[in-house]
């Protein structure tokens, strides 16, 4: 991130290129880069052979512990941390938490592979929603109201997302998958076949758009680079190669890392209490947001998921899954049927994390979203 002055970039808004949801610099490192760096780790395991094999143990902890876990947490640094934020609905947040808890030990009571076949669905709920939640931001930014093009834009992220799904499905078992083996349920290869040309259509309709958007004067980089990165990595680690490791590398760093970066920047600019009466002013009369030092606040932001991730992954690995002594020890002996227990708590936080992704950044309910959107 650049900054002026040792404070984060404020938003630019329009720019040459189109409209950054938070600056030129942020924007690129945060979806371009971390699509770059999956892609690059990805053209490594080819060269080193680590393409027909599980994932080595050193990609675990970069990639699976300190973003994929860790973005769970960021979620705290948006509600949890935050006592006016928690205080604006605490039947949701203190709710939601036991709800997921409830419903897990429900289904875990029935077989464990149903929970984790749940919870693979909806993981996989989130991560595309998410990809359509940039897009619809972007959309926001720019001030885009054509119904034609929402629809456009909608049906290419759906469609990046949506065909590799719907290919994996209809192409099981695969040398990877979601959380667990047989988490998946099989199609039939043919949908994958009827789907594609659909596929092509309409990421072509979604090309010829931005062309015709750029001749005309107006731009939409970050947008497109959202699409595309998306197009790419879906298509490469799901369909390209069958691959535990292409999958990890090209699913979780485009996933975990832009959160990641919209935690922290909303963290450090959502506006203080006295400031919230000014966001139904014009952008033009605000008073401009507190700024604050930011590198303080990022070492203690990634020092704290970082730690809620190891503590989340120890008990993980002391109770249930015994699969790192090298990291968190030898662990102790679960009695019997504390697995029913014990495997629902645990996957409260990212439980919770997905339930609570669909509602505190919605605009018309967060207000504060304003600041993000404006």
């Amino acid at each position: 991130m650049t900054t002026a002055s040792s404070s984060i970039a404020t938003p630019t808004g329009q720019g040459r290129w189109g409209p950054w949801l938070f600056s030129a610099p942020v924007d690129l490192l945060a979806f371009l880069g971390s699509a770059v760096l999956a892609l690059m780790l990805l053209a490594y395991g080819g060269w080193a052979g680590l393409l027909h094999e599980a994932s080595p143990e050193w990609t675990w902890v970069p990639l699976v512990l300190l973003i994929d876990v860790a973005h769970v947490y960021a979620t705290g640094f948006r509600v949890y941390f935050d006592r006016q934020e928690l205080a604006r609905r605490p039947l949701l947040y203190g709710g939601g938490p036991l709800l997921c808890y409830v419903l897990g030990v429900a289904l875990y009571s029935e077989s464990d592979l149903l929970f984790w076949r749940v919870l693979a669905y909806l993981a996989v709920f989130h991560f595309i929603r998410q990809q359509y939640g940039w897009v619809a931001l972007y959309r926001a930014r720019a001030g885009e109201r054509d119904g034609w093009g929402k629809r456009i834009d909608s049906g290419a992220i759906y469609a990046a997302t949506l065909y590799p799904l719907l290919y994996w499905h209809a192409h099981l078992p695969r040398q990877f998958a979601w959380f667990v083996d047989g988490d998946f349920g099989q199609l039939p290869a043919l949908l994958s076949r009827l789907a594609f040309p659909f596929y092509v259509a309409v990421l072509t309709a979604y090309a010829i758009r931005s062309v015709l958007q750029w001749r005309r004067g107006r731009p939409q980089l970050g947008k497109d680079i959202v699409v595309a990165t998306t197009v790419v990595c879906w298509y490469v680690g799901i369909v390209s190669f069958n691959s535990d490791y292409a999958f990890t590398v090209t699913n979780i760093i485009i996933h975990g890392v832009p959160y990641m970066v919209l935690v922290f920047w909303f963290w450090q600019f959502k506006p203080a209490p006295s400031q919230t009466s000014q966001l139904s002013l014009p952008a033009a009369d605000r008073a401009a947001p507190e700024r604050r030092s930011w590198w303080p606040a990022l070492v203690m932001f990634v020092a704290t998921i970082w730690l809620l991730a190891y503590a989340e992954e120890l008990l993980w690995d002391w109770t249930i899954l015994r699969e790192r002594p090298w990291l968190f020890g030898p662990g102790f002996r679960t009695p019997d049927g504390w697995q029913l227990w014990i495997a629902p708590l645990l996957a409260v936080p990212q439980a919770t994390h997905y339930l609570l992704d669909g509602f505190i950044w919605r605009r018309r309910s967060n207000p504060d979203m304003r600041t993000v959107t404006r």
